[in-house]
């Protein structure tokens, strides 16, 4: 069978090498322009393109997914299956063209977590499981019919960063069986019921603002649902009334039903940093202070004495 995949960043990398790799060909890579990043607005290829081009695979750059002749290329590849990782929404003149239908692998289990952050929503509200879906695209985002589902557990020492490798290769190895299945016609499809009550929204910087007085257990799962970027973020003000923005990479709890007003520094000025919020204190492990570098809280501490002088702003 031949396929075209669609994708852009790192996660999209390891579906594209794994169905590389299991024989699957792909006729082409289709993926983001080039577009300048960093501070030197150097101009950056997505991982995708960078991979494509060191395996010799032919590589498509739209601006527009609508343009006629990218549709006219596409058209001629002659390929039966689309297949999409990480990319912008496709128009019904894409994901209809091939004769067997366009497929997107999702980092949750449908129809759950629909949307752009689904990894750092589902650390972010507590779960305990999530997982992959493989699903035949339609004109709704994320609604279409379910091929399969692949369950991963979420552990207590799990964050964005470490959902996100493992998302990354458990659901590169379930898309491989899916288009595996696809090609054998040893498949069937379900359709999702209902619409999603656990939704997964860009993240913005207001959606990283710490809020002290949320049970702290809400506040440990924010920073581990967004770290190690973009990173949970709260407002220090020195005893001089300086304010710095100080993100949060990495937590423990401490349950404490006495904790006093939300917000207060508990430290002894060398080893270890609380802050209070409701129902327990949050024991600060790794953060970094505006300007400076991202650090563990004993070489923050040598840098910042009487700590505890310090004010964070609650909400």
């Amino acid at each position: 069978m031949r396929i075209v995949f669609m994708g852009t960043p790192q996660f999209a990398v390891a579906s594209l090498d794994a169905l590389r790799e299991a024989g699957i060909d792909v006729a082409a890579v289709v993926t983001s322009p080039d577009k300048p990043a960093g501070r030197g607005r150097k101009i950056q290829e997505s991982e995708v393109k960078q991979y494509a081009i060191k395996h010799g695979l032919p590589v498509f750059q739209p601006e527009k997914l609508k343009d006629i002749g990218f549709l006219k290329q596409l058209h001629e590849l002659k390929a039966e299956l689309f297949v999409v990782v990480a990319f912008r929404m496709l128009p019904e003149e894409v994901w209809k063209m091939p004769s067997l239908g366009t497929i997107n692998l999702h980092a949750s289990l449908l129809p759950d977590y629909r949307g752009a952050a689904p990894i750092n929503w589902a650390i972010i509200n507590g779960e305990e499981c999530t997982g992959t879906t493989v699903f035949f695209i339609n004109q709704d985002i994320d609604t279409g019919n379910i091929l399969s589902y692949n369950e991963l557990e979420i552990t207590d020492d799990d964050n964005a960063g470490t959902m996100h490798d493992k998302l990354m290769y458990s659901g590169a190895t379930h898309l491989v069986k899916a288009v595996q299945n696809i090609a054998g016609g040893n498949f069937t499809t379900i359709p999702q019921k209902g619409s999603s009550i656990k939704i997964a929204p860009k993240i913005f910087r207001e959606t990283c603002k710490i809020n002290c007085n949320q049970n702290v257990t809400q506040i440990h799962n924010l920073i581990r649902g967004l770290s190690p970027y973009p990173a949970a973020w709260t407002t220090i003000t020195t005893p001089r009334g300086e304010h710095f923005t100080l993100k949060i990479f990495d937590t423990n709890i401490l349950p404490d039903t006495q904790c006093p007003a939300p917000g207060v520094i508990r430290s002894d000025n060398r080893t270890f940093l609380q802050i209070a919020a409701r129902e327990g204190w949050l024991v600060i492990k790794d953060l970094q202070l505006e300007g400076k570098k991202r650090m563990d809280i004993q070489d923050f501490l040598r840098g910042m004495p009487n700590i505890c002088n310090y004010r964070i702003e609650m909400n």
